[in-house]
């Protein structure tokens, strides 16, 4: 496999700016699942689960079960925008919309429409990371100043899951095969990635499994934040992600390439 440099410039901002438009468009409808889902989560796990669990160790003190998973859903939610919009939304503008061929005609190469829609995956993943924030701090469950980082990790998040997103893109012959890498990749993370429950918990190949998965890291750092506490979490999730990113962007122009110029 050879992957050949990408040819991008800064005109793929004007695919961001073809998909922020189209998003305007139906803003209200797209800000309402930000804002009910962190409160549909604190309601069911504070009220109902919480109360049958004692209390959490993290950091080396007991927290509430409540402030546990709140970063952890911030995690989940910079993960389903970026993950879903690179996937089943960019999917259906390549090959039902032909949004892409369209794209193609202009003077846009193609590197740069990839380039514009993992972007753009990246951005959804800071706008639901902005309204969730919002709703969880009115319950007092983030500290700040630290937890302002959460916003710029959230948009790191959001390239890497839109990277690999973008890559399952390229490779699925339909949409309805992307059945598969949501049971395989997303729902395992979504479970086993330090969410609902430590690692710890898990048997040790299993932890080992974990620390391969990105949410892992993610939940990691955006906990660390959230709690307004330092520590290797994040050198190492950022190290993680630096190098995911490196791996899966190419890859996923690559892939696309492949795709759309037969």
């Amino acid at each position: 496999m050879r992957i050949t440099p990408p040819d991008i410039s800064r005109r793929f901002l004007r695919v961001w700016q073809r998909n922020l438009t189209v998003y305007q468009e139906s803003w209200k409808i797209n800000f309402i699942p930000p804002l009910l889902e962190p409160l549909f989560y604190l309601l069911a796990f504070g009220v109902g689960l919480s109360a049958m669990v004692v209390g959490i160790q993290y950091q080396g003190e007991a927290v509430s079960y409540l402030r546990y998973i709140a970063p952890a859903l911030l995690a989940i939610n910079i993960m389903n925008n970026a993950f879903f919009e690179n996937t089943f939304a960019s999917f259906v503008r390549m090959y039902y919309q032909k949004t892409f061929d369209a794209m193609m005609a202009t003077p846009l190469s193609l590197d740069e429409i990839i380039t514009g829609e993992i972007i753009w995956g990246a951005t959804k993943a800071v706008i639901g990371t902005l309204l969730m924030q919002a709703v969880i701090s009115l319950f007092g469950l983030i500290t700040y100043p630290a937890g302002l980082l959460i916003i710029p990790l959230s948009f790191l998040g959001g390239l890497a899951f839109g990277a690999i997103g973008m890559y399952f893109t390229g490779i699925v012959k339909n949409i309805e095969i992307f059945n598969l890498p949501v049971f395989l990749f997303i729902t395992p993370m979504f479970l086993f990635s330090g969410t609902f429950f430590p690692i710890e918990n898990l048997p040790h190949w299993a932890q080992q499994i974990a620390l391969v998965f990105p949410l892992m890291h993610l939940t990691a750092m955006t906990r660390a934040l959230a709690f307004g506490v330092y520590d290797s979490s994040l050198l190492i999730g950022l190290g993680y992600f630096a190098l995911f990113c490196l791996i899966f962007f190419p890859l996923a122009l690559y892939k696309m390439r492949r795709r759309l110029l037969k």
